[in-house]
């Protein structure tokens, strides 16, 4: 979890996140009511995903591979708490 390889993967992963909830959210925001309290409040829920990512990312190295954002452990990898 601290080497740079996996801060990079875990900052893509934020960032797609932030996009792919951010593109609905301002398109809905307007095509309803253009207006920006409302498109500001789309950034702050964007912006709680892309955190929310971070945190699932670094919640996954707990049952994952340590060293990778992702939940799934590479084949051939286990740990002795995978035993029975």
């Amino acid at each position: 979890m601290w080497s740079k390889d996996y801060w990079k993967a875990t900052a893509e992963r934020a960032v797609k996140t932030f996009a792919q909830t951010l593109v609905p959210l301002v398109t809905a925001t307007v095509l309803t009511s253009p207006d920006w309290s409302d498109i500001t409040a789309a950034v702050g829920l964007s912006a709680c995903a892309a955190g929310m990512s971070i945190l699932s990312s670094m919640a996954s190295t707990l049952r994952g591979d340590p060293e990778s954002p992702s939940l799934i452990r590479p084949a051939g990898r286990h740990s002795a708490t995978d035993l029975g």
